[in-house]
C-alpha cells in the first residue's frame, strides 16, 4: 500500500509539472509556474546613459571586476551590496559616470549569465524528472503484474517495491528543490534592478 501511495503521489506531481510546462509550448522543459523570460532586457533595468562604449571593458578593470563579483554573489546581502556601490562611486570623483557605466555593464553581463546557468539547470532537472516519472510508471505496472502472478515471487516483489520507494523519494526531493530554485531567476532580476537603481541615483 505504501508503494502504491507514494507512486501515485509522484505520478500526480509529474502530471502537474507537465501541465505547468504546457502553459508555454515554446519552452517544453521549463518546470516553473513563473513564466520563462530567457534574458533580462537592458531597458527593463537601466535608464541611465547608453552602455555601448563600455560593453566588456569592465573586465579590464581589476577594481570593477572584483566589485562585480562581490555584488553578484547571492551570499552578499542586497543592503550590503547597495552600500558597496555607494562607497565605490562616492570615491570615483571625476570618473564617476564612467565607473558607474562599467560597474552596471559588469553586473548586467554577470547576473544575466548566472540567470541563464540557473535556468538551464532547471530544464536539465526537468528532463530528468520526466524520465524518472516514466520509469516509475513502467515499474509500477511491473510490480502490479508481479503482485498478481501465481505463484507470486515474494523476493522480486520486495526488491521492486524497495526500488520504487527509493526512486519516488528521489523524485519528490528533486521536486522540492526545483520549486525552491524556480525563485532564483526572479531574485536575480530584483538584485540587478535594485543595484541599477542605486548606481543611477549615485550618478545624479
Amino acid at each position: 500500500m505504501k508503494v502504491r501511495t507514494v507512486t501515485m503521489a509522484v505520478l500526480a506531481l509529474a502530471a502537474a509539472s507537465t501541465a505547468a510546462r504546457a502553459a508555454d509550448p515554446r519552452y517544453p522543459d521549463w518546470p516553473c509556474t513563473q513564466a520563462k523570460v530567457p534574458e533580462i532586457s537592458l531597458a527593463a533595468v537601466w535608464a541611465g546613459p547608453a552602455l555601448d562604449d563600455v560593453q566588456t571593458k569592465w573586465k579590464d578593470d581589476a577594481r570593477i571586476s572584483a566589485l562585480v563579483s562581490k555584488l553578484s554573489a547571492r551570499k552578499t546581502p542586497l543592503d550590503e551590496a547597495e552600500k558597496s556601490v555607494k562607497e565605490f562611486l562616492a570615491g570615483s570623483a571625476a570618473d564617476k559616470t564612467a565607473n558607474a557605466k562599467l560597474l552596471f555593464a559588469g553586473l548586467f553581463d554577470t547576473l544575466n549569465a548566472q540567470r541563464s546557468q540557473v535556468m538551464n539547470g532547471l530544464e536539465r532537472v526537468s528532463r530528468k524528472q520526466r524520465d524518472a516519472a516514466d520509469k516509475i510508471r513502467d515499474e509500477t505496472i511491473q510490480l502490479q503484474a508481479l503482485q498478481g502472478a501465481t505463484p507470486r515471487d515474494e523476493a522480486k516483489v520486495e526488491a521492486l517495491s524497495n526500488e520504487l520507494v527509493w526512486k519516488t523519494r528521489i523524485f519528490e526531493d528533486r521536486h522540492k528543490v526545483v520549486r525552491f530554485v524556480c525563485e532564483v531567476p526572479t531574485a536575480i532580476d530584483q538584485r540587478l534592478f535594485a543595484l541599477g537603481r542605486v548606481i543611477q541615483q549615485e550618478m545624479e
